[in-house]
């Protein structure tokens, strides 16, 4: 049976046959000319063998060049770019840094998109609280744990074609009963109900946008985030959280002894760096530290532990924070030693940046170097953003540092 397949290389329409043939014909000529040189005494004879061996070499060389690229051609359609671009994925990102990353919202997947440029071994590890918009509806709907960040990630992780990206971005407008969702939203939420496993619809999500790294969900079980705010009252539901009147003072999850996946714990363990955010303290990071024994294991670990503070302060979640404030509430939250780095913005922002930001009651985190080290936090000040459109963290850089730092400590 397997000579019979063998001979499936010379059927017509393979576009080898040629080839093969050439470079055995090649073989041939290599063989004769040193035979000749051999046997030959005469200098002309030699010289004819020996422009025979040359000939031979060069459709040796032809041939399996050829063959080469046919095979380029049925499994790389986009060809030698696309070869190289593979090749350089499995000799040098295959062996960068592990790095796990936790957070949810638009800035996690900034991050990532920074990141998949230095290394293939990301884990994204995705808060599954939210209740609000597309994913709070598909959430209520279909029972399913919400999509909208585990989508974001998957995007920014992703080595597909960009019309399949701007595919599963692509937000249906208004006047269907579409509104507001998502196309990848629908696709995972269509995906669960068929695999019937969130997890699963995840990993067969993966392999369509042929993602550089994992996302992984913090928990598979379905959570809701609680906060308890200053003036003793309580928000119920990570949307309505940042509009309470009243700052936030403790947050928690329900149910409470919610337990993380155990691909989750083992990313954590064998990472070389744990990086928190950036992102929405209370609604994108924290929620994640509190599912079951997650900050324990961080904790533990001997990775790098960085977290990268928000540029910009939240309304209804971050009034007021310096940076150390940030870090303050994540420490009492978990534990000492969940931070080892904290990488804060030093760049100014340009004056109709601030004015704009003024508008939504949103201002600069102020980079407080020396209460950060009273929380036993080294800080690296950098010029980490880019302010086209809205002020955000500048992917490259902010990548760039964090595998710098994770390489000089190993």
């Amino acid at each position: 049976m397997k000579i019979l397949k063998a001979f499936k290389w010379l059927y017509p329409g393979m576009w080898v046959k040629r080839w093969i043939l050439l470079s055995v014909l090649g073989v041939i000529m290599i063989s004769m000319g040193f035979v000749m040189i051999l046997l030959e005494q005469a200098p002309k004879n030699k010289t004819f063998a020996g422009i025979i061996i040359i000939l031979g070499i060069l459709a040796v060389i032809t041939g399996i060049k050829r063959i080469i690229k046919s095979f380029v051609a049925v499994f790389l359609p986009q060809g030698d770019d696309e070869l190289v671009e593979k090749i350089y994925q499995k000799r040098v990102l295959d062996r960068g840094p592990k790095i796990a990353v936790i957070g949810g919202g638009t800035g996690l997947s900034t991050l990532l998109h920074g990141l998949k440029l230095y290394t293939s071994n990301i884990t994204a590890i995705v808060t599954v609280a939210d209740d609000g918009g597309s994913s709070g509806r598909l959430r209520k709907d279909f029972g399913i744990l919400p999509p909208g960040d585990i989508r974001n990630c998957l995007v920014a992780l992703a080595e597909a074609e960009p019309l399949m990206s701007e595919l599963f971005q692509f937000r249906f407008g208004e006047g269907t009963e579409l509104s507001g969702h998502s196309f990848g939203n629908l696709f995972i939420t269509a995906m669960t109900k068929v695999a019937g496993d969130f997890d699963v619809a995840i990993k067969e999500s993966s392999k369509i946008l042929a993602i550089r790294g994992r996302v992984l969900p913090s928990t598979l079980e379905k959570i809701t985030l609680v906060a308890e705010h200053a003036d003793g009252s309580e928000t119920i539901g990570e949307s309505s959280i940042p509009k309470a009147a009243s700052p936030v003072r403790r947050i928690h999850l329900r149910p409470v002894n919610c337990k993380p996946t155990d691909e989750v714990i083992d990313a954590i363990k064998k990472a070389d760096a744990i990086v928190l955010g950036p992102g929405s303290l209370y609604t994108s990071i924290m929620p994640n530290l509190l599912v079951g024994r997650i900050y324990q294991e961080i904790v533990s670990s001997k990775a790098i532990k960085i977290y990268i503070c928000n540029v910009m302060t939240q309304k209804g979640e971050t009034d007021d924070y310096k940076a150390s404030d940030h870090l303050r509430t994540i420490v009492e939250h978990t534990g000492p030693g969940i931070v080892e780095y904290c990488i804060v913005n030093t760049a100014s922002i340009p004056a109709e940046m601030l004015d704009k930001y003024k508008t939504e009651e949103s201002s600069p985190v102020v980079p407080d170097s020396e209460n950060l080290k009273k929380l036993k936090c080294k800080v690296i000040e950098a010029h980490i953003i880019k302010t086209t459109g809205y002020v955000r963290h500048d992917p490259d850089k902010l990548a760039r540092l964090i595998v710098d730092l994770t390489a000089s400590l190993k």
